[in-house]
């Protein structure tokens, strides 16, 4: 087992230190939760090395049945310690327990979606033409290196493992050092499935960039799935062009709510709240600009503003509590800086939040929400993603122009529409640049279709049908086949 207060990286089935540990801190007091062990590429390419061997020796690659069985039973293992789960989450994360039990029911569904997709590895065969018959074959790429974010790293992890392992794929996971208590606990969950193989699934831990780097250069990882910011995912997909990887980037976002005049304003505005205040903002999808057609955007503001100052922030200890700390100090320093800059550019503070004057709370990395008034779409605060309880404000007066403000951006992750009208919402979904777009709610997410970004939000697609296509190479094979005789 991990130890209990050094978490290790978990190689070829083997608990493994490392001559460096870090600490892991919790970010809502600030107090010492333990140390881990800090991977370095050595730790890297043994996990590397491990993943090559499982995936070339044995038969986990030919054989979709154990894959299906051990993602089923994976599934189960989570579901028998989803409690576990969710308090470390708490304690590691800093989310409130309502998210991380949020986070985590995600899971056992992905997994179980997987272990069906395990099942479906079908080609297709058919005849040419006289005497010629060709098929085509889909088999796993290699070892997948997977790159998962310290924002929901229980999920977002499996959300990439779950297909990789499914279309028979083997798996190096470098997880960050603010996940190193959940990377412990996920690599028992997965040490107790004796269906995967030793190996199949190596996960390491580190707070830099090493691995990472390792994976995306190393040419015996053919696919690589990275989650994170638009500025480092253009890195990997830069790095992993040397070897023709197949990649999949699910980057950052600036996620529009479209709210019109005909819409239900006390479920938006409760919904666009909550959008903000989630993860404490630090979610790819937050709900951080907020356009409303003018003729209810005084009004709506002014609520809007209201809900925003009486949010209590607090530790997930508290019930009380409706926003939960940033990761660190450090991110609370460079939210409060973005704001600070906004306001000097022209922005106009309808609720300056910021950090936290709370005695009890001094410890941590407290951030009350903001609102912003913005003049138009050009100011940074609007462009580029803050990862923190912030929110723009802009109006408009006819649908081409709130789809316009919407699409003035270089993300396209996600989009929200609020109308009680039952066509406009399939008009403007159809012209928005998103790859997720909820009618009437926020991130509305589902594992059973696919997940993804347009433009600098990233490139595949996760969850769905699709989740496996970035694991997957196609093969032709053609063969001529002697006629009948006579």
């Amino acid at each position: 087992m991990a130890s209990e207060s050094t978490a290790q990286h978990w190689i070829d089935g083997e608990w493994t230190g490392s001559s460096r540990t870090s600490e892991s801190i919790d970010p809502a007091t600030g107090d010492l939760i333990g140390t881990y062990a800090e991977a370095d590429t050595a730790t890297g390419q043994a996990a590397i090395d491990a993943a090559a061997r499982a995936f070339a020796e044995g038969t986990w690659r030919l054989d979709p049945m154990v894959r299906a069985t051990a993602l089923s039973h994976l599934a189960d293992a989570y579901d028998a310690r989803v409690d576990e789960v969710v308090s470390t989450l708490c304690q590691e994360n800093g989310k409130l327990r309502h998210e991380a039990g949020f986070e985590a029911h995600f899971i056992p569904r992905a997994l179980r979606f997987a272990a069906g997709l395990a099942l479906q590895p079908h080609g297709r065969v058919t005849d040419t033409q006289p005497g010629r018959q060709a098929m085509s074959l889909r088999q796993p790429v290699g070892v997948a290196g997977i790159v998962v974010p310290w924002n929901s790293p229980a999920y977002l992890c499996i959300r990439a493992l779950a297909p990789a392992l499914a279309a028979g794929c083997t798996a190096v996971v470098k997880m960050p050092g603010q996940a190193a208590r959940t990377a412990a606990l996920m690599s028992e969950i997965l040490a107790s499935v004796p269906e995967l193989p030793k190996g199949a699934v190596n996960v390491v831990v580190e707070s830099g960039a090493e691995v990472a780097r390792l994976l995306v250069e190393s040419p015996q990882v053919p696919a690589i799935s990275f989650t994170g910011s638009t500025a480092t995912g253009r890195l990997v997909a830069q790095g992993a062009a040397a070897h023709f990887k197949r990649v999949g980037l699910e980057l950052g976002g600036k996620t529009p709510h479209l709210v019109f005049a005909d819409a239900d304003l006390d479920a938006a505005l409760a919904t666009v709240v909550a959008s903000s205040t989630v993860f404490a903002g630090q979610f790819c999808m937050t709900g951080s600009r907020v356009l409303l057609q003018r003729e209810i955007a005084e009004e709506f503001t002014a609520a809007l503003a209201e809900r925003l100052e009486s949010v209590r922030p607090g530790p997930a200890s508290d019930p009380e509590s409706q926003i939960g700390p940033l990761i660190d100090k450090a991110s609370v320093a460079r939210v409060d800086a973005a704001v600070e800059a906004a306001i000097a550019a022209g922005a106009k503070a309808l609720v300056r939040g910021g950090p936290s004057t709370r005695p009890e709370l001094a410890g941590g990395a407290f951030y009350h929400p903001t609102l912003l008034s913005v003049p138009d779409s050009s100011l940074p605060i609007v462009q580029e993603e803050t990862f923190g309880p912030v929110q723009t404000v802009q109006v408009f007066d006819t649908e081409a122009e709130a789809v316009a403000l919407a699409n003035d951006t270089e993300y396209g992750l996600s989009a929200c529409i609020w109308s009680g009208d039952a066509n406009r919402p399939v008009r403007l979904a159809r012209q928005l640049d998103a790859g997720l777009i909820s009618v009437n709610s926020w991130a509305n997410l589902t594992v059973e279709f696919e997940e993804g970004g347009f433009k600098s939000s990233g490139v595949g697609r996760l969850g769905g049908l699709a989740s496996v296509e970035d694991f997957l190479e196609y093969k032709q094979i053609t063969q001529d086949y002697a006629p009948p005789a006579g």
